[in-house]
């Protein structure tokens, strides 16, 4: 195990114009489980594979445990990767998959198999251990492809999307036991994701990154709760936060003439600024549906989650909403309802460069 230390690390691809990885900079420590998420493009994967040595580090440098890996091959660097696509052996059994880079290495038979058996037991799959992949479910040869990794008792796992290609009840089964089993490892791993809430329930700790440049590196906790810009709070949770234009007020925040209060402390904080608009966000379950509530509003869409419900509405002066009901029925499309702020937490970011104004 060892702990990752990315220092002003950059990647640029022949032929473009911009950067695939601008200037990351991330200490991950010894035995955590970080996760990269951002949309397509945001340079996830390519940081990534420049810690896995598949990409060239252009400028900057990565470093495992004391050592720079500038210039040090794939090979030489210590680490297992996870692919997407499993890339299983379809002619090899179960553990003669696992065991294969093993075999590579000269490692002699019966050592082989003890660490097999023992990744086996630990992944569930002593009983498959003699089975062809084509034999297997999705879940399955993706357990098999984390056993061929943990056999190797690299210094850091690579997970790049790797549970992409399973159904949607099968991610949230396999991503608990890919936690889990981290856990019990205690080895530094990297994985990398687009899906943002797949990040939030695995990662101690997780990356945000749009366009190559980093937006926030942090806990799950904190960048629901404080995140960093407006590009953050809109990408992280689900549904995405509300975001608003704002007009600043002497004793709060006026969207479309309902007023939203604020503690005095971030009002005297918001003065200061001097701006007489600001980004606000609010998160769904921080709206409810009122009779008093003095947002007006037309519903446009319910979505029915069974233990509750997200109202898409559209208000008076053309903004759209989204606000959680606990309410088994709580309103039908082309219904008019009213909406109040439940007095919990609010987000303000600058108009201009959707960067946290208030902490």
């Amino acid at each position: 195990m060892a702990a990752i230390s990315y220092r002003k690390a950059s990647c640029i691809y022949a032929g473009s114009d911009s950067l695939a990885v601008d200037g990351l900079d991330l200490e991950i420590e010894d035995g955590e489980f970080v996760v990269l998420v951002g949309p397509s493009g945001s340079g996830k994967s390519t940081a990534l594979r420049m810690l896995a040595g598949l990409e060239e580090i252009d400028e900057g440098t990565i470093r495992i445990g004391d050592e720079d890996m500038v210039g040090v091959p794939s090979r030489d660097r210590d680490i297992a990767m996870v692919f997407q696509n499993y890339a299983l052996y379809p002619n090899k059994s179960v553990a003669e998959n696992m065991g294969f880079a093993l075999k590579m290495r000269g490692i002699p038979a019966d050592e082989r198999r003890r660490k097999v058996e023992q990744a086996a037991e630990l992944l569930d799959l002593t009983d498959y251990l003699d089975r062809r992949p084509a034999k297997l479910s999705g879940g399955q040869r993706q357990r098999v492809a984390m056993g061929r990794a943990i056999v190797r008792e690299p210094q850091v796992f690579c997970m790049d999307e790797p549970l992409s290609n399973l159904d949607a009840k099968l991610r949230v089964q396999t991503r608990t036991q890919i936690a889990a089993l981290q856990r019990r490892l205690g080895t530094t791993t990297v994985y990398v994701t687009h899906d943002q809430v797949e990040a939030m329930t695995m990662g101690d700790r997780v990356a945000v990154l749009r366009d190559g440049s980093l937006q926030q590196f942090a806990t799950p906790a904190e960048l629901y709760d404080r995140p960093a810009n407006v590009f953050v709070a809109g990408f992280i949770g689900s549904p995405a936060m509300n975001l608003l234009t704002a007009n600043v007020r002497p004793d709060g925040l006026d969207i479309g003439g309902a007023l939203i209060e604020l503690e005095r402390s971030a009002m005297d904080a918001l003065h200061s600024t001097e701006l007489d608009e600001v980004t606000l966000g609010l998160r769904p379950e921080q709206l409810e549906l009122a009779e008093d509530g003095p947002i007006s509003s037309t519903v446009e869409l319910v979505e029915e989650l069974g233990s509750e419900a997200y109202v898409h509405v559209r208000t008076e002066n053309g903004t759209s909403l989204v606000a959680r009901s606990l309410d088994r029925t709580p309103a039908r499309i082309g219904d008019t309802v009213r909406l109040r702020h439940d007095g919990g937490a609010v987000h303000l970011f600058h108009p201009v460069d959707g960067e946290r104004l208030v902490d």
